[in-house]
């Protein structure tokens, strides 16, 4: 996102003039990501770190097309009158405690001209039908403090905020790339 909140480039300008011409349908569709999504989803993705406070890294799109190429990640796009507008990124993991299959939620992002029309939630529900399906026991996500409207939507989504445990975090200082795992 630029500082003022927008994404940059043809894939803006796209999503802005495709929902200006055709208010046709409003309807979010959610489908499950393959290879020949990458080059739509790339760009959200890239403004979902860009939100984030990273810097644009030209890494960023094979590190999506490794993840969803490997199958180690599944990855919704939700669309809007056809164009990508929204993605959610889960990967897959286990809990010993419960002794489950479960998911982690790690990246869920809207692009912010069309927030609010219901791409958030429907990716989230995507997310947690999927996890069903695969009977998984358990979704989990991490979100900002700060990040107000998604705590929000969450919530409103039946998502329970933890008031048991703290997320704990180590940085290694140089990190393999995902790529040589």
């Amino acid at each position: 996102m630029t500082s003022d909140g927008q994404l940059r480039g043809k894939k803006a300008k796209f999503l802005d003039n495709a929902f200006e011409a055709n208010s046709m349908s409003t309807e979010v569709s959610i489908e499950r990501a393959e290879l020949r999504h990458i080059a739509e989803i790339a760009p959200l993705f890239d403004a979902y770190r860009r939100f984030y406070g990273q810097v644009d890294d030209p890494r960023a799109r094979s590190f999506l097309e490794e993840r969803v190429a490997r199958k180690e990640s599944v990855v919704f796009v939700a669309r809007l009158q056809g164009a990508a507008i929204g993605f959610c990124q889960l990967y897959p993991c286990f809990a010993s405690v419960s002794l489950t299959r479960m998911f982690v939620l790690y990246d869920l992002f809207v692009a912010p001209q069309v927030r609010r029309c219901g791409a958030a939630g429907a990716l989230l529900r995507a997310a947690v039908d999927y996890a069903a399906g695969e009977g998984a026991g358990q979704l989990m996500l991490q979100t900002g403090i700060t990040n107000l409207a998604a705590q929000r939507l969450y919530e409103r989504e039946g998502w329970v905020r933890d008031e048991e445990f703290y997320v704990y975090e180590y940085h290694l200082r140089a990190s393999t790339p995902a790529s040589r795992v």
